[in-house]
């Protein structure tokens, strides 16, 4: 239990001035009163949900004020604070929290979930830890950049119990980036008290575990709260590192507030309110006369009439029009690609390894901005040693070893892009995807859509079977991806497509999977440029004429369906789509309209694949021109198995011809 040790707050003015103290008290009073009117809103119904941080707001003004306005913070649900510290305009506020164009998502988000960069503000999602990453990644750009920033990022009591607080906290600490992590104990996550969520006496010990500092301050008390973080951030100013500072506080309302209070012991209520951060401050400003009764009157009723006016205007302000159109184009940042051609006529042959190798180089060298990350690619060069000799040429501030961290590594990805960065995130292989999973649906996937903001991260996934790697070093995922509107999927089949492709992903601002067939590495060679150049993104490629069927597909199944049709003498035309999303329907209409029978081959397994999306697509818009049904051939609907004699029943080869015979015999 949260229990309030002294029902008195011991304020230190130190060498703050009235000035300073009087400021201080202005921006922990425009949050409450903010709240206040929101309340009564949430009553009318003109505003749906509401959580409230009444009683916390020492913590987010006193972090905020202690920071320059370029250091960005992520706040959370009770950090109001933060916004109005900022100085973030009420009447978008409140056209954010009730939906309205004039808000900062045009009604596709709610509360504090979102961002502004213009203000330095990035929000939270719902999954509450995620954000400590990002704010990592942000601190990491200020290091790598040499400028001399901090970044904060708040979580609560109960978001410490997160994988994503420990896999933040650890790799902020082993890079040594200028993060300060900020924990809100108030003493219940929803209705659970502290008790059920952890064990130890104060969660600032858990930075023991990654050798940080920690500190332990009373939330409540403004002064303290503004000292503390303004010492700490000067001192990270300096000399680059993360530290973790819990504050304790009290939750006065509901986790929102129509889950109530009935759940917390009424003493316990009484203790804290005893300790509200304005009502002491204020009387600590009349006992030291800082302040009088009738300034603060004034003051109130001077911040009552700003939230009157700011309501004033966002009541005039029209709800959201609901165009299709936008919504479909703002799920990704606006690219207008330009395909170059090679800069030379140089050229060399490549194996597929090599040519992914030889792209990473280039962009390296093309974008000055352009981080690498991932486990063993730095001095060891990687698993598949794509990566060596890198840190020679780069350095390791841009070619960096990463500990066991997908999820923290792929939100760091994105606070470098907030910064203005790029980043290649190498999973050692795609079915190591899955720790990293929610930072890339959730985050990655949904910000522009969000708030407009891009994510400028490129993932490489090694995948694919066939060489007898079993069930968690061969699964081929991307049509789990393929789902999420904002990932674009790129997946080539050869060496030419794979550095062109590569290129290609850096110089769009959106997230990219980018599939790499592990099969293909080393036995797949061809011709290739020598210099820069690119390949649509997008843009599917007939990679052998016919006339009898087509079959389309993408990957290691170009080099199956060519080697079926040359072995059964099947004029069979082969569509490689290189690009699963955007997928080049345009491409799939010509070769159906040419061919009239369609096969769709993929290495992933059939149910849910995305040979499934295709075949629907055709039955919905090109059936008059089938003459048979649209058939697929895919793995079997099992995890892919360890034995070679056990994978190749599952991997489609056999059932890719049995199909192309159905079909020619249709």
């Amino acid at each position: 239990m949260q229990t309030a040790t002294d029902s008195s707050i011991q304020y230190k003015k130190g060498n703050l001035s009235d000035k300073k103290l009087k400021e201080l008290y202005i921006q922990l009073l425009r949050p409450r009163l903010i709240e206040e009117k929101m309340l009564i809103l949430l009553r009318q119904g003109k505003i749906s949900k509401w959580f409230s941080g009444i009683g916390q707001e020492a913590i987010s003004v006193g972090a905020t004020a202690a920071l320059k306005e370029e250091e960005v913070i992520f706040p959370m649900h009770r950090n109001l604070g933060v916004f109005t510290s900022r100085n973030v305009p009420l009447e978008r506020l409140f056209c954010q929290w009730q939906g309205k164009k004039m808000g900062f998502t045009n009604g596709r988000d709610r509360s504090f979930h979102f961002g502004t960069m213009d203000y330095n503000i990035v929000g939270m999602i719902s999954h509450l830890g995620p954000q400590l990453s990002l704010a990592a990644g942000v601190g990491l750009a200020h290091k790598l950049n040499k400028e001399q920033n901090v970044s904060l990022a708040f979580t609560g009591e109960g978001g410490t119990s997160q994988g994503e607080f420990h896999e933040a906290l650890n790799v902020a600490s082993v890079w040594q980036i200028p993060v300060i992590f900020v924990i809100e104990n108030n003493g219940y996550g929803l209705s659970t008290p502290a008790s059920e969520q952890y064990f130890c006496k104060d969660l600032a010990d858990r930075a023991k575990g990654y050798g940080m500092k920690s500190y332990i301050i009373d939330g409540n008390n403004i002064l303290e709260v503004y000292n503390t973080f303004k010492k700490i951030a000067t001192q990270l100013r300096k000399k680059p590192e993360p530290v973790l500072i819990e504050c304790k506080t009290f939750r006065m309302r509901g986790h929102e507030e129509a889950s109530g209070t009935k759940y917390v012991p009424k003493e316990l209520m009484d203790q804290w309110a005893s300790k509200d951060p304005i009502s002491n401050y204020e009387q600590f400003l009349l006992a030291h006369k800082v302040i009088s009764k009738k300034e603060i009157e004034e003051l109130k009723k001077g911040i009552k009439k700003e939230i009157l006016d700011g309501l004033e205007i966002a009541a005039g302000q029209p709800p959201v029009d609901s165009i299709t159109e936008n919504e479909i184009a703002d799920v990704f940042a606006p690219h207008q690609q330009t395909v170059s051609a090679p800069l030379d006529a140089g050229t060399s042959e490549k194996r597929m390894i090599d040519a992914i190798s030889d792209g990473l180089r280039t962009a390296m060298v093309r974008h000055e901005e352009l981080v690498l990350m991932g486990q063993d690619i730095a001095d060891y060069g990687g698993v598949f040693k794509i990566t060596d000799g890198f840190t020679k040429a780069f350095g390791k501030d841009r070619v960096r070893n990463t500990p066991l961290c997908e999820s923290a590594i792929i939100g760091i990805s994105l606070g470098l892009s907030l910064k203005g960065k790029k980043s290649m995130v190498e999973m050692q292989f795609a079915d190591f995807v899955t720790c990293g999973f929610n930072q890339i649906v959730n985050n990655l996937a949904k910000l522009h859509y969000r708030w407009e903001q891009n994510a400028d991260v490129v993932i490489r996934m090694p995948t694919g079977g066939g060489v007898g790697a079993g069930p968690f070093h061969s699964q081929c995922n991307e049509a789990w991806f393929t789902h999420v509107p904002g990932l674009k999927i790129v997946y080539p089949s050869n060496p030419h497509d794979a550095k062109g492709l590569l290129l290609a992903s850096f110089e769009d601002p959106n997230p990219i999977m980018f599939f790499e067939h592990k099969g293909m590495y080393r036995s797949i060679s061809a011709e290739i440029p020598d210099s820069y150049y690119t390949v649509e993104i997008g843009k599917a490629a007939i990679t052998r004429e016919g006339n009898e069927l087509s079959i389309l597909t993408y990957g290691m199944g170009v080099h199956w369906a060519a080697k079926a049709v040359e072995e059964m003498g099947i004029d069979a035309e082969i569509v490689d789509l290189r690009t699963l999303n955007p997928i080049d329907y345009d491409t799939i209409t010509t070769t159906v309209q040419k061919t009239n029978k369609v096969l769709i081959l993929h290495e992933d397994t059939l149910f849910g694949g995305i040979g499934g999306e295709i075949a629907a697509y055709i039955s919905e818009h090109l059936f008059e021109h089938l003459d048979g049904p649209v058939l697929r051939a895919a793995s079997l609907d099992t995890p892919i198995p360890f034995s070679t004699v056990l994978e190749k029943d599952f991997l489609p080869l056999q059932r890719l011809k049995d199909q192309i015979t159905r079909l020619i015999n249709y």
